[in-house]
């Protein structure tokens, strides 16, 4: 009896054993993808954690306040666009030169310094939409008649890597030209007379000239314009962060946020206006309330009286 019943529990263990193994496989695959369909849903849930690289001696653009916090209109732009986004990010101080190696060695995962979109940029790098425009100005001392077009020989400022620096090698090689790792070196030089004058880009330059330093100073001749004067953020080659970014910023545009942004930096809600705007005298003066928002009722009425007056 007991032979019989050790024969009959081995042929049901037999029969029973490819059923069992074959239990235990579906079980083990079914366990196995439930870890992985979890890590999908938390890969779609989680923020985006973005490291994003600046110069802080870019004013108004980026810069530094009195306790060493990084401060300005691309810093509140970048707040705004990650919080559309929902997005962590890290806003880093970098030097201008390192911005595109830095990006490019994985250091950071964009940059937004004033940047201007040009072709020789655009070959190691992609950039997002442009978010802002802005020209070339010469800078010199009041009552001087240095002129850009009388520029030979002459020695003249600008910060390294930028457009306007671009500008001055291209356009006017023969001057004695001088370039510095920050604008405030260049003012340095300016205000103490080892330069005649700077070439610099418009907003940043006509920003100093509104400071202690720049009293003495004015813009000579007119904004120069060009093709490279529209300025993006700067990602790696093929970053999916470009559509990202692309999308925040247009919502953003949408919202009004973009506008509000602007205008509590340049006194008008549209970079087009703020790029042609003069910092010279005798031109008109935007006034902005103190929301930032522009008064365009009492702009209109200032350019009626104006054109009442002179007819």
């Amino acid at each position: 009896m007991t032979i019989s019943m050790t024969r009959s529990m081995s042929k049901k263990t037999l029969w029973l054993a490819p059923l069992s193994a074959a239990m235990l496989m579906l079980a083990g695959c079914n366990n196995s993808s439930a870890p992985a369909d979890s890590a999908e849903a938390d890969a779609v849930d989680a923020p985006l954690n973005i490291k994003i690289a600046t110069e802080s001696s870019y004013k108004p653009f980026s810069y530094t306040d009195a306790d060493g916090k990084l401060i300005g209109y691309e810093i509140e732009l970048v707040d705004a666009l990650c919080a559309q986004m929902k997005a962590e990010c890290e806003v880093i101080s970098q030097d201008w030169d390192g911005l595109i190696p830095g990006l490019n060695a994985q250091k950071f995962d964009a940059a937004i310094a004033g940047m201007s979109i040009t072709p020789e940029r655009k070959e190691v790098v992609d950039f997002s939409d442009p978010y802002f425009h802005s020209g070339i100005i010469l800078i010199g001392k009041k009552g001087d008649d240095l002129a850009i077009d009388a520029l030979k020989g002459q020695p003249i400022a600008s910060q390294r890597s930028t457009v306007a620096s671009q500008y001055l090698q291209d356009e006017h090689s023969d001057a004695d030209i001088k370039l510095y790792d920050t604008q405030d070196n260049a003012y340095l030089d300016l205000t103490s007379g080892r330069v005649r004058g700077m070439m610099s880009d418009k907003v940043t330059g006509i920003d100093w000239l509104k400071t202690e330093a720049g009293q003495n100073y004015e813009v000579k001749g007119n904004e120069i314009s060009s093709d490279d004067d529209a300025m993006g953020i700067a990602f790696r080659k093929g970053d999916p962060l470009v559509a990202k970014f692309n999308k925040a910023l247009s919502e953003l545009k949408a919202n009004g946020t973009y506008d509000q942004i602007t205008g509590s930096y340049f006194g008008t809600s549209s970079t087009a206006a703020a790029q042609k705007a003069i910092a010279t005298e005798g031109v008109e003066e935007v006034l902005v309330v103190d929301d930032g928002d522009v008064d365009a009722n009492a702009v209109i009425a200032d350019q009626e009286q104006a054109e009442a007056a002179t007819n």
